[in-house]
């Protein structure tokens, strides 16, 4: 069994289906299922039971998951410890990002780093910061929106203010009454808007929402004139000189989205993680 099959493995019951992990992996669905096969005639046992939504681990298969994640562990701690212990900065970084962070900042900042230190293997897992925080133990830095991960040392990189959009003006000392979109975010993201919304009911009504995945759609949506969408700075510079919008205040201060950078402690020991925060913290991102 090589490295790449127990990291296979784990993807598999991460995803819990082929054709995700084929998609995330980048091989054919049909690659994917004849290395699982591969890996049972290797066990000699069913490693997942295939039921009509997901793959199931069977007792044997649990077993198997377990020394998988030991396997890869070891892997890479003595690919760390090999960093360490020589002059240059290599091994593995691995980061889990916040989905807008990963598409509007991470490429130019991955970018240089790689330049810079180029046989340092990048994993890069993103998703939605509720999700990542869960997970965080896996990875040596966490990039997150909203609330700091209080089990981790948590620096703050910057706070994304929000704004209101629409296609129709906000008229002063009048009810506007139109629908909202929103973008699929964690919890805090939701809980911000409809605090900003209720204590400006009087000027604001969302008469219905529209719920949509990527925050692209969400603006793509507003843009095409079906209701008003709430987006960060971040991705809405271009859209300030076109469409209406209004800043999200409560008591005179802006409604912001914060943006944190967390690890465990010691972990910048490892040159590799060392350097990429020391990058992230100087750059500027609004």
């Amino acid at each position: 069994m090589k490295i790449e099959d127990y990291e296979l493995l784990l993807k598999l019951h991460e995803v819990g289906t082929v054709r995700g992990t084929a998609k995330i992996v980048l091989i054919s669905q049909p690659a994917v299922t004849q290395r699982l096969k591969y890996m049972e005639d290797y066990f000699n046992k069913q490693l997942f039971i295939r039921t009509s939504k997901s793959l199931v681990p069977t007792p044997a298969g649990e077993l198997i998951l377990t020394h998988a994640r030991k396997v890869v562990d070891q892997e890479e701690a003595i690919k760390s410890a090999l960093a360490q212990s020589s002059g240059e900065v290599q091994g593995t970084l691995s980061i889990a990002c916040s989905s807008l962070i990963s598409q509007r900042f991470l490429p130019s900042i991955l970018g240089e780093y790689t330049q810079t230190f180029p046989k340092v293997e990048i994993d890069l897992v993103t998703g939605i910061s509720e999700d990542i925080k869960r997970e965080f133990k896996n990875y040596h830095i966490c990039i997150i929106r909203g609330e700091k991960l209080k089990e981790a040392v948590s620096k703050l990189l910057f706070e994304d203010p929000l704004y209101i959009f629409d296609t129709e003006p906000f008229p002063d000392n009048q009810m506007k009454e139109r629908p909202l979109i929103s973008f699929k975010s964690d919890d805090s993201m939701h809980d911000q808007v409809d605090n900003w919304l209720y204590h400006h009911q009087d000027n604001i009504k969302t008469i219905k929402k529209i719920s949509v995945d990527q925050i692209e759609t969400c603006k793509q949506f507003m843009q095409e004139g079906l209701g008003m969408a709430v987006l960060p700075e971040s991705v809405s510079g271009p859209l300030m000189d076109k469409y209406p919008h209004v800043p999200l205040q409560l008591d005179g201060q802006p409604v912001t989205r914060k943006t944190w950078i967390c690890y465990q402690e010691g972990v910048r020991s490892l040159p590799q993680v060392d350097r990429f925060i020391v990058g992230i913290e100087q750059t500027a991102f609004l």
